[in-house]
């Protein structure tokens, strides 16, 4: 009988034990999902001080480091709208650039110079509700409508300034391209771009995760044939999420001319779209949609920011830092493979 007692116990023992370590890999999986790429930000800056002899831990190398950061967060942020709805937009950089000339060009014109702000970012809503309505009611590719306007958009911003450099030197609002909000007088301030920067990942939070519409979103992200039989109205949402990308493309070529104080159609915004796409897949969106999170763009828009800011302080040469900068495009999108393969095992 004693033996029979114990056959019985090993058993429910392994069994039990079995449970316990299933919970733990769930809570470590969750755990992981929860911190995405902030420990690989945080091995970044600690690296980067450490290789700088302790550059980067300054007050005026992290205020610049924000600074690079912000318009490709908006951008990104933008980009997560469109990415998490199984989609790409590969004109956002011709996008920012034809919103900074139309709104510096505007800004020359005395009677109409405080109209700039508004006209940059009704430039930019424009052309993404067009990529929008291409893509949502005509059914074309969104690769191919996107890398048309890419081309195009970039051709209608040289256009604007007559294929030259605009400047305006008294543009109004100059102050959200090269002003700090004090927090602490004499002691801590932040970039006005970062704060705005900031604010439109809130308000992208706000509706991606508080709203109908964002659970839309996702919903035709995960399964856009399961979200129209559901009675989702997936032309809308596809409108809306170009939309939201061509206006925060607006907003970052508004500060751009801003910052500059000039905008040139040509140059301005050169493969911005990479960045922004980096910084969306690195934060944990997943290129086939329905999978990411606003917070997770943030994180990945720092990423890229901190790269190319230390990379500059410990001299690395700017040819390779093209090479790296490639080579994590490649890895966020192989680590994009890696979590969707996680998700299926699990």
């Amino acid at each position: 009988m004693p033996d029979n007692a114990a056959s019985e116990a090993k058993p429910a023992v392994t069994t039990t034990n079995g449970a316990a370590a299933e919970t733990r890999r769930q809570r470590m999986r969750v755990l992981i999902s929860a911190l995405g790429m902030l420990p690989v930000l945080l091995i970044l800056c600690i690296g980067f001080h450490v290789l700088s002899e302790g550059r980067f831990f300054t007050g005026q190398n992290l205020g610049i480091v924000l600074q690079q950061a912000a318009v490709n967060t908006v951008l990104a942020a933008g980009m997560t709208f469109v990415i998490l709805t199984g989609g790409i937009d590969l004109s956002v950089g011709s996008i920012l650039a034809a919103s900074a000339m139309a709104g510096l060009t505007l800004s020359k014109l005395p009677e109409l110079g405080m109209l700039w702000l508004p006209a940059a970012l009704l430039t930019g809503l424009g052309f993404g509700v067009v990529n929008g309505a291409l893509i949502a009611l005509l059914r074309l590719p969104p690769f191919i409508v996107t890398l048309g306007s890419l081309t195009a958009v970039r051709g209608l911003a040289r256009l604007l300034g007559a294929d030259t450099t605009v400047f305006n030197p008294s543009i109004p609002y100059a102050f959200i391209g090269n002003g700090s909000l004090t927090l602490v007088p004499g002691v801590a301030s932040i970039p006005w771009l970062s704060v705005i920067a900031l604010l439109v990942i809130l308000v992208s939070w706000l509706v991606l995760r508080r709203t109908v519409l964002g659970v839309h979103i996702y919903a035709v992200g995960g399964n856009e044939s399961a979200a129209r039989l559901a009675g989702i109205k997936v032309w809308a949402v596809l409108i809306f999420v170009y939309g939201v990308s061509g206006l925060f493309a607006g907003l970052g070529g508004a500060m751009q001319a801003a910052r500059l104080y000039a905008a040139n159609g040509l140059q301005l915004g050169q493969s911005y779209e990479l960045d922004a796409i980096t910084a969306v897949i690195l934060g944990g969106t997943s290129f086939v949609g329905g999978i990411g999170s606003i917070w997770g763009t943030l994180v990945g828009a720092l990423i890229i920011a901190v790269l190319s800011n230390g990379l500059i302080l410990i001299g690395v040469s700017d040819i390779w830092q093209y090479v790296i900068k490639g080579l994590v495009i490649i890895g966020a999108v192989a680590l994009d493979r890696y979590r969707l393969q996680g998700s299926a095992r699990t």
